[in-house]
């Protein structure tokens, strides 16, 4: 019985001790004066980078990250504090997130670090922590990705926080610790290697992370100018700026270098196909002649290559998808270097059922007193895109099919997925070309007249309107009738000859073509031509499937390694990778 009753005295003195003593431990505490309490090990940091935050706006968010995930202020956040002003949509989601913390935290401490929370609501520093927190949770990821790999992330996270540190010039007499920071930094590099992923991560890893993590707190104590930590995160950050920028504008000359580069495997096989056309007997290198290639009452095609595969594509696709291949004729216009091999491709894989025909571009004479080239001065003088002779060629279609009343123009990057014959039952209204226009600023092809022609000129600015609706070539429908009662070819000649004087357009035939076909064009339904395969990735699934002609405009043709991988496999198709061609010469 005595035993009991001093029992209960000793807790009524306890509880007597701990409802004095309490809020005296618990205010000095709020006020920062006790320092070795677990949970203020990131509030000094957390508040210097704070100050960061304030002078550098939201560019300097990841050390600011990083604490915040150390000191875990979620349910700072989340509490819907009146103070704060802030109230969580999915306060289940932010406890769930708690949950899946890392277990050296257990229940107890959860809810002591709580209620140390709600005691900083009440202080100076909670407002701090507060804004810092708040203007954080505002530029985070959705928090089911966040909790995704965040080791991997805090480990990256830890790495720039010891460099930046390692940048600044710490106090005299701490060598030990920047050496102490550079063997961390060692050490964590080694344990996390090349993984991308939390649950590949070793138990040497984490004891690694938790080294770097005491190592950082010792750094934060003991550099404490925050003003010399802004100009030092500010020159990093401009470093890393001008780093990113060189590094975009070698990648994109690396990607021009490569459009315009014809790639071994080509070269290969063009090599092959004009030593075994030159290995034929001269009457055994003639495609098969047929009168019917000049009737005007068949379906006529015209390509401009000098792409050999490329243009095999075209022609196998296009009559692949056609309803009644028979009625239809393809012309091949190339230069004479590629003439060979283009020939012998069509001598060995004819195409079933059509007719074709290849036409050397210097068998003709009339030419070459018609067409004056156009100035190559500037950065686009080494682009065959603009220099090839092939790409003003398309201008003088009424020359080349003198006997032809109509004629659709196909690219050589292009795939045909329907059947095209529907075009010559199109309603031209009177005009000479038929294009898809690209007039939508969705549009991936958009592009207003003022970014290829040069509308200051007052030439120039009082024929076009930069409201004018623009197209794109790569299937265009041409009245080649209309096109002679126009004398088109006259007016793109004079185009060309005062754009020798003065800057009138920018390098390329296409906006010569905006200028000839200016208020000659009628617009065709946009399912006729989906293009920008060649620079776009985001174009839609349905988009490319429901088209009848998808182009490959751009940089990233389809048979070069740097074409987008997603959209090859409806070019690939038409490749015939089982000719020993094209597998002697390693295209696959």
């Amino acid at each position: 019985m005595k035993q009991f009753r001093r029992r209960t005295r000793i807790c009524i003195l306890s509880l007597l001790f701990l409802s004095v003593c309490a809020p005296i431990l618990l205010l000095y505490e709020s006020k920062g004066f006790i320092e070795d309490l677990s949970s203020f090990k990131g509030r000094r940091e957390l508040l210097n980078l704070n100050l960061v935050k304030q002078e550098e706006g939201g560019g300097l968010r990841e050390p600011i990250l990083n604490v915040y995930r150390d000191v875990n202020f979620d349910p700072l956040v989340s509490s819907g504090s009146p103070d704060l002003g802030v109230k969580s949509d999915k306060p289940d989601e932010n406890n769930d997130i708690t949950k899946r913390n890392e277990g050296d935290t257990d229940a107890k401490g959860n809810n002591g670090q709580s209620q140390e929370e709600k005691i900083m609501l009440t202080s100076g520093i909670k407002g701090e922590v507060g804004r810092a927190t708040l203007g954080h949770d505002q530029d985070v990821q959705p928090q089911a990705r966040r909790v995704m790999d965040k080791k991997i992330k805090e480990m990256k996270d830890q790495l720039i926080r010891v460099k930046a540190y390692l940048n600044f010039a710490l106090p005299a007499g701490n060598t030990h610790l920047i050496k102490e920071l550079r063997l961390r930094i060692k050490e964590l590099e080694r344990a996390m290697g090349d993984v991308g992923k939390d649950s590949d991560l070793s138990r040497r890893a984490f004891q690694r992370m938790r080294a770097m993590e005491n190592s950082l707190q010792k750094a934060a104590r003991i550099y404490p100018d925050c003003s010399s930590m802004v100009k030092k995160l500010r020159a990093m950050t401009n470093n890393a700026e001008e780093l990113v920028r060189v590094q975009k504008e070698q990648e994109s000359f690396l990607v021009q270098l490569a459009g315009r580069t014809t790639p071994k495997g080509l070269h290969c096989l063009s090599m092959r196909l004009t030593a075994e056309y030159f290995a034929l007997n001269p009457e055994e290198r003639k495609l098969p002649s047929n009168p019917d290639v000049h009737d005007s009452n068949l379906y006529h095609f015209v390509v401009f290559s000098d792409n050999v595969l490329a243009c095999s594509v075209v022609v196998d696709s296009t009559v692949s998808a056609a309803k009644d291949p028979g009625k239809i004729v393809f012309h091949v216009v190339t230069d004479s270097l590629n003439f060979a091999a283009i020939s012998m491709w069509f001598i060995l894989h004819p195409p079933k059922h059509a007719l074709i025909q290849i036409h050397n571009m210097d068998n003709f004479d009339w030419f070459s007193t018609k067409y004056d080239p156009p100035n190559t001065n500037g950065r686009d003088s080494q682009d065959p895109r603009y220099t090839s002779t092939l790409n003003h060629l398309r201008f003088y279609l009424p020359d080349i099919f003198p006997v032809l009343n109509k004629i659709v123009l196909l690219d050589h990057d292009v795939v045909v997925q329907k059947d095209l014959t529907r075009l010559w039952r199109v309603n031209m209204m009177g005009k000479v070309n038929g294009a898809v226009k690209t007039c939508q600023g969705h549009d991936p092809a958009f592009r207003r007249m003022d970014l290829l022609l040069n509308l200051s000129d007052p030439m120039v600015g009082k024929r076009f309107s930069n409201k004018a609706c623009v197209w794109a070539f790569g299937v265009n429908v041409f009245d080649l009738q209309e096109w002679r009662k126009r004398n088109l070819t006259n007016v793109y000649n004079q185009y060309l000859q005062l754009g020798k004087n003065k800057p009138l357009w920018k390098a390329g035939s296409l906006p010569l073509g905006w200028m000839t076909f200016y208020n000659q064009t009628t617009g065709l339904d946009q399912k006729w031509h989906v293009h920008g395969l060649g620079y776009h990735s985001g174009i839609k699934q349905e988009d490319i499937e429901n088209a009848a002609v998808i182009h490959y405009d751009g940089v990233m043709k389809p048979w070069l390694d740097i074409g987008i991988e997603k959209y090859k496999t409806y070019w690939r198709k038409h490749v015939k990778f089982n000719h020993p061609y094209l597998q002697q010469c390693n295209i696959t």
